[in-house]
């Protein structure tokens, strides 16, 4: 049926049930309340179709002079951050002005669905220049151990319990104009000070580049060429998407993700080129400055890439692949590899069911540390074995025309000699400082699983309320106790030393709930 037609057809069939019903109201025999309650029920669905189609056209009908990040050529691809990296459909001020827009890149069904992509159809507002963006994080974390300096350890997402916080406030958007791009997203409240935390590159050499770049989640310029179904070149800092999961909690299944996604890079600083072979078909290498760090730990930086393929509307796969960095600070022989691979499966699509979608996600990663004293291949000469081994999988279940989810999951590491597991913030510790607490050192053991179940209810697309419960354990004390892991009075001496007459609470397990407030315009 054509789509142009269907908003006349909806009318038609509305008047059908309206004006009968008008005509019954004058007859005896008036229809029950019961009877009324259902015709109003139809009608609202079909307005409900009607809102959708028109969505969809203009999606179809908008045409910004230059799409973000592509131009009005055909076949630009979109720039937002999930259609670059995971090719969901993107917005539509995203989707370049051209006669066939079925060429674009991932535009030829709908992969909203997915996790780590917004589920946004369009843009609040919109302009031929700029497309701006808007995210907002607000959670309060009820951990069950109570811990008294309501510190929370070993999460890249959720940091303060008990209390209501701001996890990320973001502003910024896209920049297209004449085949030149470029995106800018701050980050305001604990993700400025958490995420440049964890990244110990910022120790070595002058100028302070975690105060430079705390505020900036993304930051990038570049340049879009019209050549197959589109070339970007951008430089500065993207997302990695290792690990599958986004940075952005408003695009994900889950707000505390596994340990997979949780322990491994959200952003590179470097340079990416994007290939798009086919409009199924994404290639996109890298060149960055290390594993998620503003500056290089060591005299080498690192490599890797991205190939996602997406055949149809129910299946992406995604291959990530990092090599060569020497990312640990002050071992200057010390390699890292790694490689993280996905599939995405939507095997249920019925938008008028009680359960009106339904999909899974399966997640599995390999990497190792070689020099310096570790070896990737297991106990020897050059030293213990330095691993990382971890799988999550995830499976969501959408409810009343996709207002409501449910999402159950978990997944399992092992990383000995610790070089991904997130360092609590012992009296202070940074990446960079370390702790005697808690050490990483070559063949130091580390375990861990968890599991969480996460219901959302999503009013509008611009908006979800989230509700989860997670419960996580490890082999070796790792999660806050009642105690805390703070000295009295506060922070004493140097971040991370040793504190006479004091040591941490850390437990094996923690089980904590959170309720957040996650928008994005």
């Amino acid at each position: 049926m054509n789509a142009t037609r269907v908003p006349r057809f909806l009318i038609s069939l509305l008047a059908l049930i309206v004006l009968p019903l008008g005509a019954a109201a004058q007859q005896p025999a008036a229809p029950s309340a019961d009877e009324i309650q259902a015709i109003r029920e139809q009608i609202q669905q079909l307005s409900e179709q009607l809102r959708a189609i028109e969505a969809r056209q203009a999606a179809a009908a908008a045409t910004p002079a230059v799409a973000p990040p592509a131009t009005a050529a055909p076949a630009a691809p979109s720039t937002s951050t999930s259609a670059e990296t995971h090719g969901n459909v993107p917005p539509a001020a995203t989707v370049a002005a051209t006669p066939a827009a079925s060429n674009d890149p991932f535009t030829f069904a709908d992969f909203t669905w997915l996790t780590g992509n917004p589920r946004t159809i369009k843009p609040a507002f919109d302009s031929a220049f700029f497309t701006p963006e808007i995210r907002a994080d607000i959670n309060y974390t009820y951990d069950f151990h109570h811990p008294q300096d309501d510190t929370i350890v070993g999460s890249s997402e959720v940091f303060r319990a008990n209390e209501v916080q701001v996890t990320q406030l973001g502003v910024g958007g896209d920049f297209h104009y004449d085949n030149v791009r470029a995106r800018v997203m701050t980050q305001f409240g604990l993700y400025s000070q958490t995420t440049p935390r964890n990244d110990a590159s910022t120790a070595r050499g002058q100028w302070n580049l975690a105060d430079a770049y705390r505020y900036l989640s993304e930051a990038y310029g570049g340049y879009h060429f019209n050549k197959m179904h589109g070339i970007n070149v951008d430089a500065g800092i993207f997302m990695s998407y290792i690990g599958l999961f986004s940075y952005y909690q408003f695009d994900n299944w889950a707000y505390q993700p596994s340990y997979v996604s949780s322990n491994t890079p959200w952003f590179f600083n470097g340079v990416r080129v994007q290939f798009f072979p086919t409009k199924k078909l994404k290639i996109e290498p890298w060149f960055v400055n290390g594993w998620q760090s503003y500056g290089r730990f060591n005299s080498r930086p690192g490599i890797g890439g991205q190939i996602l393929y997406r055949p149809n509307g129910s299946w992406s796969f995604v291959a990530n692949q990092y090599a060569v960095g020497r990312d640990t600070l002050g071992q200057g022989s010390r390699t890292r590899f790694h490689t993280d691979d996905s599939i995405q499966y939507k095997y249920l699509d019925r938008p008028y069911s009680f359960v009106s979608k339904a999909a899974m996600s399966l997640t599995g990663d390999l990497g190792c540390e070689s020099g310096s004293g570790v070896s990737c291949f297991g106990n020897g000469k050059n030293g213990p074995k330095q691993s990382f081994v971890g799988f999550m999988a995830y499976n969501r279940l959408w409810f009343d025309h996709d207002r409501y989810a449910l999402t159950l999951g978990g997944g399992k590491i092992n990383n000995p000699g610790r070089y991904l597991v997130l360092l609590p913030p012992i009296n202070g510790a940074t990446a960079a400082s370390g702790t005697p607490y808690f050490t990483q050192n070559p063949g130091d053991p580390y375990k861990a699983w968890d599991a969480s179940a996460t219901a959302d209810w999503m009013p509008s697309q611009y908006i979800t309320w989230r509700l989860e419960f997670n419960h996580r354990a490890a082999n070796v004390p790792y999660f806050s106790g009642p105690g805390g892991v703070t000295p009295p009075g506060g922070n004493t001496g140097a971040p991370g030393s040793a504190v006479p007459g004091w040591s941490p609470d850390l437990r094996n397990s923690e089980n904590r709930a959170t309720a957040a407030i996650l928008v994005k315009f």
